[in-house]
């Protein structure tokens, strides 16, 4: 019994200690509000000059596809392509960027592709597009046949990674929901449309983001009903990297992807893959690192948590993305060098702002994500800027895997951030 009270006391000195650490540690980011995003808006990416995609809800409700730079923010969705709601989910570094966009067209289906009305929006029942925006015209991209699309990401020579609609049934979607085509993953290059192959008996895909290589990362599966987390109709059930129009099954961490799914969602240009894959036995979830040395690696958890997701790597192999507890209390994380550290315990203590999601890192190591006010519960978006800039080759020291008390939120503040965590970069 004394040896067990003295295993139990060290363990909680360990613990404590390393709290203190980081308290005492100088924050090593600034950060920035970006403002209220409303229930369904945030940023998405943000590139190496700084300029961050997202979206933000408006005084009339509807959801527009924005970029902010240096903390201001510029609506591009008026007119955009006419409809009430949009989403702009990548950018690159000429301030080309690519989403989805409601049209004035009446879907003939009477789908909800695009996940507008089943995230409570101000929805006119009408198509929704993949748009590329440059200029300050909003143009739409075209499909395979089908009414619907979205364009995810967009790299620097100007090629487009999304998923757009056949005009096939889906007989894999779900009876009572309103999805009724095949969805595939596709690639633009100079304005035509490229469908990439699934997995092999995978009916649908989605091609998440894209490398300067030309790589692209995404995942394949089953239709199923709308996700607010990944904004699509899949089940992911493989992970996938496409290279020349062909298909490489990343593996997975022991589950099926019938859980919360088996997904690639973003790359670096030395063709790093983050996601997150299921466990064996699909009840949790952890962030993954694939790269062709390694395969998949687990990126495992913060300290004592039971799930993660990875959102985002830039080109020295730093990760962001979100940990979260048994009782799916948040924290967003950045993983440099083999360690994961709580992104809260390198900001300021008094930030109003507790980050819970980190969705894009850049090369100077400035990263973007979803925060809640802790007063209000109110979600913002955030931008974190290192208050050194770094070598590219060089790290952060980070503290050694210390972890902030979860911010306790009232009950419909907390289910809604369940449904909003990790979007775009799950």
């Amino acid at each position: 019994m004394e040896g067990l009270m003295n295993t139990i006391w060290t363990s909680f000195a360990v613990g404590s200690l390393l709290n203190v650490l980081a308290m005492a540690q100088p924050p090593l980011f600034t950060v920035t509000d970006l403002g209220a995003v409303g229930a369904a808006g945030q940023p998405f990416v943000i590139t190496n000059h700084g300029l961050v995609s997202g979206a933000a809800v408006f005084p009339d409700s509807s959801l527009h596809g924005v970029l902010w730079y240096k903390g201001r923010k510029l609506d591009i969705a008026t007119p955009g392509l006419k409809g009430p709601n949009s989403m702009a989910f990548g950018v690159n570094q000429w301030a080309q960027a690519v989403g989805e966009a409601q049209t004035l067209s009446s879907d003939p289906k009477g789908e909800d592709f695009c996940g507008f009305a089943a995230l409570g929006l101000p929805s006119s029942g009408t198509s929704c597009l993949p748009f590329l925006w440059q200029n300050g015209v909003m143009n739409p991209l075209s499909t395979l046949g089908g009414n619907n699309g979205a364009a995810n990401q967009i790299n620097n020579r100007g090629e487009v990674a999304g998923m757009a609609e056949n005009d096939m049934t889906d007989t894999a979607c779900p009876s009572a929901g309103p999805q009724k085509l095949q969805f595939k993953p596709v690639v633009w290059r100079n304005g035509k449309v490229q469908e990439l192959p699934t997995y092999p008996g995978d009916p649908d895909g989605n091609a998440v983001a894209i490398n300067d290589h030309g790589q692209v990362a995404g995942g394949s599966g089953d239709c199923t009903a709308f996700s607010p987390i990944s904004l699509t109709n899949l089940q992911p059930l493989h992970a996938l990297l496409w290279e020349d129009g062909k298909a490489t099954d990343l593996g997975n961490l022991g589950g099926t992807g019938h859980g919360n799914g088996i997904e690639a969602v973003n790359l670096n240009n030395h063709g790093q893959v983050v996601g997150n894959s299921d466990l064996t036995g699909d009840a949790n979830f952890h962030a993954f690192l694939w790269t062709r040395e390694t395969g998949m690696l687990d990126l495992g958890t913060l300290p004592g948590d039971a799930n993660s997701a990875a959102n985002g790597i830039n080109d020295a192999g730093d990760v962001v993305g979100v940990s979260l507890d048994a009782s799916f209390n948040p924290r967003a994380f950045l993983r440099q060098n083999g360690t994961m550290t709580d992104l809260n315990t390198l900001i300021p203590a008094d930030s109003p702002l507790f980050l819970i999601t980190a969705c894009s890192i850049n090369s100077d190591g400035e990263i973007i994500g979803i925060a809640v006010e802790k007063t209000s519960g109110n979600v913002h978006g955030y931008l974190v800027t290192p208050r050194q800039r770094k070598d590219h080759s060089e790290s952060l020291s980070l503290a050694p895997q210390a972890v902030t008390d979860p911010v306790v939120l009232p009950e419909n503040a907390h289910q809604l951030l369940l449904s909003r965590l990790g979007i775009r970069g799950r």
